[in-house]
């Protein structure tokens, strides 16, 4: 096993399954729904920047402060009206997504509570 979760999940290639499975997971669920509304048609950006972003904030290379120079995920998200309702639509996407990955359960477990506070983070709305 690896010493960070960026290396429990098989370090590039497995961060970018991880990216992918999340939008996989968004663009089939019926309960994200809400949450896929907020993107276009094409998801080939944003898998990209979710990957960038997971890099870094999983130990592995900070992809996303290098191409954007700085991490500001609620003003990246201030014009989606976020609440809690979307919150945990992201949230069962994720889940949803380290499962398909094959995630080892213990990094599945000890990343929820970090995962529920970068989502909360972004909520914007009651």
């Amino acid at each position: 096993m690896g010493t960070t979760p960026y290396d429990m999940l098989g370090g590039e290639a497995g961060v970018r399954a991880l990216a992918n499975a999340f939008y996989d997971a968004m663009d089939s669920r019926t309960d994200a729904r809400d949450i896929r509304a907020m993107h276009g048609s094409d998801l080939t950006e944003i898998r990209e920047k979710l990957f960038d972003y997971l890099s870094g904030w999983l130990g592995g290379p900070h992809l996303y402060r290098q191409k954007t120079g700085r991490v500001c995920l609620t003003q990246a998200h201030a014009p989606f009206a976020i609440g809690e309702k979307e919150r945990d639509q992201w949230l069962r996407c994720m889940d949803q997504a380290l499962e398909d990955v094959g995630a080892p359960e213990e990094l599945r477990q000890a990343a929820k509570a970090p995962f529920f506070r970068i989502a909360d983070t972004v909520r914007n709305r009651p």
